[in-house]
């Protein structure tokens, strides 16, 4: 901007200085031709023209702009610079580009040329005055440069210095720093990215507490789940075992047996082993239904409460199953049966109960599960078991709710799962 207003201001003086000093001085040169015309007329009435022209040229002087030049003298008349150049420098005049103002009137006597009123305007003035208003623009314009630059330079760092904490705030979040808070400060629109900085840091603060304390869940749920697989394998499976070893011992050691006692061995043989095949069953079952991928989600729960009543058969149950469930698959169905399995299971071993209502049921884009029963309830100071807390972990994982609840003389274990597309 300093620059070009420069190179405008040249332009300006260079297209414009001459026309102004041929305006100003055209009125002068207008005078010297009427002062020429007025001494030729009074030299022809005069009875000694050479002694009214020495008497006009002696009055006239030598210091004005309008002088009497006599015939013999050969200098031009041209305007005269020479104060004004050494007053401003000679690369401003030449900027100028000043015109040749200078002019020359004829003085006759008798019809012979004797001399001329010559009209030579001195500038230096005007060549002076407008390199003071040069210099007037020059000092405005760097005074105002560098005005501009101090600005520029505090309203950029007052912007910047925020600017920078905000990127070393946002900086420590990539590495994992929640802790240390960004100072809001600056313009407005840098004030709010701190603020919500911040935000996101206390959300990820509080998510990675979050999951570290999931972590800890998880692997205490794999260290119970692994005690509880082995009580079951060492109290369930190890005496059917133990089972069919004494009865295969007593048939290979004993003598000859009637048929009544040889019934009895292999029988007492059978019962074992479908013991054992139960047993198995429902321990794969708990580790990972596999049929819920062959049957569907519908008949698997179908199959979870039939056998349910064959263990309580004195235990009511109401079911309202909703048939779109064999669509849902992979984690989703899972999760549903895990759930329900659970609010069964506690059921049947806690709460003492009559009557038991399951619902899973399609809700608008969400799935809704709830188990039900008019038992004893939870206890005032009831803390999440294993299995209510490996429920709890499953639901959030896929962004859904649970809640463990007493309402009307119920207990309800209910939960609400997304569901992204419905059939």
């Amino acid at each position: 901007m300093f620059v070009v207003a420069l190179i405008m201001g040249a332009v300006l003086l260079r297209g414009f200085a001459a026309e102004q000093l041929i305006e100003e001085n055209e009125p002068a040169m207008r005078s010297a031709g009427q002062l020429a015309e007025a001494l030729n007329a009074t030299l022809r009435s005069s009875d000694n023209p050479r002694q009214t022209l020495n008497a006009f040229g002696e009055s006239l002087g030598t210091g004005g702009a309008i002088q009497f030049r006599s015939a013999e003298t050969s200098a031009p008349a041209v305007s005269r610079a020479a104060a004004g150049s050494r007053r401003a420098p000679e690369w401003f005049v030449n900027l100028l580009a000043l015109p040749e103002l200078g002019a020359a009137f004829p003085v006759l006597i008798d019809g012979s040329r004797v001399g001329e009123i010559v009209f030579a305007p001195d500038m230096s003035a005007d060549i002076f005055e407008k390199w003071i208003g040069f210099l007037a623009i020059l000092v405005a314009a760097v005074a105002l440069a560098l005005l501009t630059g101090v600005i520029a330079y505090l309203t950029a760092g007052a912007a910047l210095r925020p600017l920078f904490e905000l990127g070393q705030g946002l900086t420590r979040l990539r590495q994992g720093s929640y802790r240390d808070f960004i100072t809001p400060a600056g313009p407005p629109e840098i004030r709010r990215s701190a603020e919500e900085a911040n935000q996101l840091a206390q959300t990820l603060e509080r998510l990675s507490r979050d999951n570290r304390s999931l972590l800890r869940k998880i692997v205490s749920l794999q260290d119970d789940e692994r005690r509880d697989l082995a009580r079951e394998l060492h109290d369930e499976l190890g005496p059917l075992l133990f089972g069919i070893r004494a009865n295969a011992v007593t048939l290979l050691d004993a003598g000859p047996l009637d048929k009544a006692q040889l019934d009895g061995s292999v029988a007492g043989v059978l019962q074992s082993v479908e013991a054992l095949q139960h047993a198995n069953r429902r321990i794969l079952d708990r580790l990972r239904p596999l049929y819920i991928d062959e049957l569907g989600l519908t008949k698997s729960i179908d199959t979870l409460l039939r056998n349910a009543r064959s263990q309580a058969p004195q235990l009511r149950q109401t079911a309202d199953i909703d048939p779109r469930l064999g669509d849902v698959d992979g984690l989703l169905s899972h999760t549903v049966y895990r759930v329900i399995q659970e609010g069964v299971t506690n059921v049947l071993r806690h709460a003492n109960a009559s009557a038991m209502k399951i619902t899973a049921t399609m809700q608008s884009d969400q799935l809704f599960v709830e188990v039900a029963d008019n038992g004893a309830g939870i206890r005032p100071d009831n803390v999440f078991g294993r299995g209510l807390t490996g429920m709890h972990e499953r639901v959030r994982a896929l962004g859904g709710t649970f809640e463990l609840l007493r309402e009307n003389g119920l207990t309800c274990i209910r939960c609400r799962l997304p569901v992204a597309t419905l059939p």
